[in-house]
């Protein structure tokens, strides 16, 4: 009585960062046994087929499949991926509903009849089972294609609930892959007769006029848009179960890769990270997850379900997830109980999305070149077509060889009505027993050349019209001939072999990681496309500009989309701030994501991608920035306006405890990867990053260059703007850094106050009685703070002591000769005199204790010539420092995320307003290479530069980054040859013991990371510009 009847112990898994160690879960697998050996029906009833199982395909076909009855799921699932040839087979699952009417997963692990009561009258349904949050992710475009059907069954079905235009584009995209171009009449006529909405006819006009701006996109492209837009909706992939909390809430409980979602209606109000949760267990009706003891929260949740059923099949859908999501291997055996067993032995017994990627990569086999068509024909203009999409395979690949037991495979039977639509499934060959097991490797027969090249057998076939297809002729395959005969859809023309597959090249849809998740890549690819790429330094400049405006585009959206949700969802913004914040950056949000599209147009014209015999008119990017920087310039009056935003917001937050939570809770999002007023800098200093861009390319180009005379005219319309606002941008950066402090610090109050400006912070080693205690120093135009990071419990400095500027005078310590025989027996120390005390410092170079006293000689000489008005802001700054935290932190306790001020600390840095105003021109993205000191392969990752650190990414679309590295102290270098690299563009990161190394793409990528981490890592080329130049050559960190 009482006892716990399932539990799932969350093994730690990678997420904090990148590169750790593998982890594993269990199974109930017995050693040596694997899903396929372990479902094999016994021999003897081999033959025995009395069960007709009816499945719902994703294009609404019905296929019939008889199994013999104590057939297990896992076989039941084997045959339904062989029929339809289903590759990366691990997202789906097939789902039945039980007595309830609740849809339930087929389990691989027992028998169909003990899981489904009526199988013979009962519809199963394939489904997709696993939604990666990135659609790039899915490397095969026939996955895809399934994907969209997903999506299209869940809009049709109300699981994915989204606005009208966001439905009405979805269904837009839709149309474009099933009947092609627009064309009013039979626009209409379709969606007369195919239901996508509920109530469709209310949003028809918004359908019709998106379907209009398709023209010319293919189904493929039209499929992952589909994707494209459907993952960034909150209710993409998320299947509700009705329970309620202990107050007795109604909720919904859902799952995802991320971890368990709550919803309140169809509101997301808390998600629980794997990466938090320490055990999942049910116990009757009730769902319990425990988590890792962090701050006030209780550690053990308690939902109640409606039915011990209910509880215990999202229990089972949870352990699913956190295993195909979270664990890189497969889950090892688990040990069976000698006497008796205690709970549910449930675990998840398929492939991990890790080991999935990795075989499709590393199995040695060829993508299945995929073609897809238009899946449904129009009536009176594609009447002669076909409405089957293709599957392109090559005679001898794939096909059954001599011999192979064809008794083995079960005959699969289409149903048709005429209330299913016309079958849109592509046609495959059957293979051989040993490549139908979708876990087993795939065996593939090698194509033997005939008396005819295979190039010209392909040129012979492409005369046909249309594309390479079997007009229906008779074929003296006998194989093949016995299994267009055996399909139901064996003799539509539209089943293609093509004879010069494995010359097509991979779909221009793909991303440079859209065929890779994560992991490993094979160098060779990467070879490949390199040599394809064009090499003009030209493209490169372009291409950094189709980088860095994605990255921006994602910070705009941290504000437009993440913490407008936030503020909304609490109702915790004034409507006045609410107007004059989005209002701002609304438009300019709106006028960089058409740019961004324009870009990545121009790009893939320039990579001859699509329209080749028109390459060389647009391998250029000077009338693109030309048409948009005097666009742009429209936008100034927004960007003046910013200065007004981030005061207003400011005050706001000291006004409004309840806007002052919603902001610090937002900061500790993974999405709001630096300080939140961070991101309201991002326009204006993305003008000056153009500016950069441009120049370089107008000294790329000679004069009589076709794309010269446009950037030129493009970098004067820039030059204007920025000029304008060049005194806003160091204005808000230094107000954006005084509010950054006023967060860090304990024990000071109004930081902001007019009149006060930042000029350097940093490590300095303090002489107290007990010896040199390191503090962290606040140097500011009125006063110096410094301070220590004691155990606080919210990552703050506490503030020791402050020193007024004014009166304040400087000695340095001379080395002594022999430094036994003296006290100051310590390098670089320096004497600081002021009003109230004095204070013995030492730095941790002579370099960088010439840019301490440099600075502070600089302050002193203003604050000398400042009025009275300095001291009036000392008092009202400095408020009672005790250990007691100001009002600002008395709500709540969470720690603040680390800063660049905390990197400084532990790196024993320092940095002044001028680096933060140079590192605006050091700021890029791209994808890298990166490989640690005892790896062994290249990991492909979206890379990041920005605020003096690098943010690591799988792919240019996620929103949070995967993991950080502060580069503050580290060293960059080209390998020796000790590190034995033998690739080209390659460069190397070190900092005591850690090291790393990068791979670019070009020369010109190398040389621009190289640049732009130089500028960040190394101490002399963040010196002050009034330093000698042999102080800067001669000392370093």
């Amino acid at each position: 009585m009482g006892e716990i009847e399932g539990t799932y112990r969350v093994l730690q898994t990678p997420g904090s960062r990148l590169g750790v160690q593998k982890t594993v879960g269990v199974s109930t697998l017995e050693s040596g046994q694997n899903v396929s050996t372990a479902m094999a029906p016994s021999p003897a009833k081999t033959h025995e087929r009395d069960l007709p199982i009816k499945i719902r395909m994703l294009d609404n076909t019905v296929e019939v499949l008889d199994i013999e009855s104590k057939y297990y799921g896992q076989t039941l699932l084997t045959e339904v991926y062989k029929h339809l040839n289903l590759i990366e087979s691990d997202y789906f699952g097939i789902e039945f509903q039980n007595i309830q009417s609740y849809w339930i997963w087929l389990e691989p692990m027992k028998p169909v009849i003990k899981q489904v009561r009526r199988p013979k009258t009962t519809m199963l349904r394939l489904a997709v089972k696993f939604f990666p949050p990135d659609p790039g992710q899915l490397q095969e475009e026939y996955t895809r294609y399934l994907f969209a059907l997903q999506i299209k069954r869940d809009l049709a079905e109300e699981r994915l609930t989204c606005s009208d235009n966001t439905a009405a584009l979805l269904v837009s995209h839709l149309l474009q892959s099933e009947i092609g171009d627009f064309d009013e009449s039979e626009d209409r006529e379709h969606l007369k007769t195919n239901q996508y909405l509920p109530n469709q006819e209310r949003i028809e006009g918004k359908i019709l006029e998106f379907h209009r701006k398709h023209v010319g996109q293919t189904p493929a492209e039209s499929d992952f848009q589909v994707l494209e837009i459907a993952r960034k909706l909150e209710m993409y992939g998320i299947r509700f179960h009705l329970a309620s909390d202990r107050e007795g809430t109604k909720i919904n409980l859902a799952v995802s890769h991320m971890g368990v979602l709550v919803f309140q209606g169809n509101t997301k109000i808390n998600t629980f990270n794997w990466s938090k949760v320490r055990k999942l267990s049910f116990k009757r009706k009730r769902f319990l997850i425990k988590l890792h003891p962090e701050g006030p929260y209780q550690d053990t949740l308690e939902f109640l379900l409606g039915s011990r059923d209910e509880c215990k099949n999202f229990w089972k859908i949870c352990v699913e997830y956190h295993t195909f999501f979270r664990l890189f291997d497969q889950p090892k055996p688990k040990a069976k109980a000698v006497f008796f067993t205690r709970g549910s032995s449930f675990r998840y017994s398929g492939r991990t999305q890790k080991q999935l990627v990795d075989y499709i990569k590393d199995s040695g086999m060829k993508k299945t070149p995929y073609e897809r068509r238009h899946s449904k024909a129009r009536a009176s203009t594609r009447a002669s077509n076909t409405d089957v999409p293709k599957q392109s395979v090559p005679f001898t690949e794939g096909l059954r060889t001599p011999g192979s037991p064809a008794s083995a495979a079960a005959p699969f039977h289409s149903v048709h009505s005429s209330a299913i639509p016309t079958p849109v499934l592509p046609i495959f060959a059957e293979t051989s027993p040993s490549s139908l097991d979708p876990r087993a490797p795939y065996t593939r027969i090698p194509e033997k050349n005939t008396a005819v090249p295979a190039e010209a057998a392909g040129r012979k076939l492409m005369q046909q019209p249309g594309s390479p297809v079997l007009q229906g002729r008779p074929v003296d395959h006998p194989q093949l001939s016995s299994l267009m005969l055996k399909s139901p859809l064996g003799l539509n023309p539209a089943f293609q072999v093509n004879l010069n597959a494995a010359s097509q090249g991979s779909s221009p849809l793909l991303s440079p990681v859209l065929s890779d998740a994560g992991g490993a890549r094979i160098e060779e690819d990467d070879e490949m496309k390199r040599k394809r790429c064009p090499t003009d330094k030209a493209y490169f400049i372009a291409k950094e500009i189709l980088a860095t405006e994605r990255t921006y585009l994602k910070d705009l959206e941290v504000i437009t989309v993440w913490f407008r949700s936030a503020v909304i969802k609490e109702n915790a913004m004034p409507e006045g701030l609410m107007t004059l914040l989005f209002s701002n950056i609304d438009p300019l949000y709106e006028f960089h994501r058409g740019f961004l599209k324009e870009i990545e147009q121009r790009l893939s014209l320039w990579e001859g991608k699509t329209n080749a015999h028109m390459k060389g008119d647009y391998q250029r990017i000077g009338d693109v920035m030309l048409r948009n920087m005097r666009t742009l310039k429209e936008f100034t009056s927004y960007l003046q306006k910013h200065d007004e935003v981030l005061t207003e917001l400011e005050k706001a937050t000291k006004r409004l405890k309840k806007l002052e939570m919603v902001y610090k809770d937002f900061e500790l999002q993974k999405v709001c990867y630096l300080p939140l007023n961070t991101f309201l800098l991002k326009p204006i200093q993305r003008l000056m990053h153009y500016k950069l861009i441009l120049g370089r390319l107008c000294k790329h180009y000679t004069a009589e260059h076709r794309d010269f005379a446009d950037c030129r005219n493009a970098l004067k319309e820039v030059t204007e703007m920025t000029s304008r606002l060049q005194h806003s941008l160091i204005r808000l950066e230094n107000f954006q850094k005084l509010t950054e402090l006023q967060h860090d610090l304990i024990g000071i109050d109004n930081l902001t106050a007019p009149g006060r400006e930042f000029i350097r912070e940093g490590c300095l080693y303090k002489l107290t009685k007990k010896g040199l205690q390191q503090r962290m120093f606040f140097l500011f135009s009125d006063m110096l703070l410094y301070t220590s990071k004691g155990v606080t419990g919210t990552n703050q400095f506490k503030i020791h002591g402050h020193l007024p500027l004014h009166g304040m005078l400087l000695i340095v310590l001379d080395p002594p000769v022999e430094e036994s025989e003296n006290e100051w027996a310590v390098p670089h120390c320096f004497t600081i005199y002021s009003a109230q005390k004095t204070i013995v410092v030492a730095a941790s170079t002579r370099l960088e204790m010439r840019k301490w006293i440099e600075d502070l000689n600089v302050a002193i000489e203003m604050a000398k010539k400042s009025t009275e008005k300095s001291d009036m802001l000392l008092e009202n700054s400095l408020c009672n420092r005790s250990n007691k935290l100001p009002p600002r932190y008395l709500l709540g306790q969470a720690q603040r995320p680390n800063t660049i001020t905390h990197v400084c600390w532990y790196r024993n840095q320092s940095l002044s307003l001028s680096d933060y105003l140079c590192m605006i021109q050091n700021q890029l993205s791209g994808y890298l290479l990166r490989k640690f000191k005892n790896s062994n392969g290249w990991q492909k990752l979206w890379v990041v530069f920005t605020n003096f650190c690098l943010f690591f990414y799988k792919t240019h679309q996620d929103d949070y980054p995967l993991a950080s590295l502060p580069l503050l102290g580290y060293a960059v270098s080209s390998p020796g040859e000790a590190d034995g690299i033998q690739k080209d563009y390659v460069f190397k990161l070190q900092f005591k013991s850690h090291v790393y190394f990068f791979r670019a793409e070009s020369k010109y990528t190398f040389e621009r990371w190289m640049e732009v981490i130089k500028r960040a890592t190394s101490s002399p080329a963040r010196s002050s510009l009034l330093l000698p130049k042999d102080e800067k050559d001669s000392h370093t960190d």
